[in-house]
């Protein structure tokens, strides 16, 4: 959240949001202890971040690269599902 750099992976999928307009609550997960995020484990099976939980209850993880680029393209809620 404080700071932005360009190759941080949370970064990287928040600005592109960011870009294409998408609006988003940011959900501050445990760090660095990733065995808090039990959310995520249980509907991912993953402990990295970042990850997407969209309104419909379906979760989006990938790297954030192929994240950023899905989003950019306006695929990524398709992508979840």
């Amino acid at each position: 959240m404080w700071i932005k750099l360009n190759s941080h992976p949370c970064w990287k999928v928040q600005k592109a949001l960011d870009d294409a307009g998408v609006e988003y609550e940011i959900v501050k997960e445990s760090w660095p202890g990733r065995k808090g995020r039990t959310a995520m484990i249980e509907a991912t099976g993953q402990n990295a971040l970042p990850a997407i939980e969209l309104g419909d209850g379906t979760w989006f993880r990938e790297e954030s690269a192929e994240m950023a680029k899905a989003i950019a393209a306006g695929t990524f809620g398709a992508a979840a599902g």
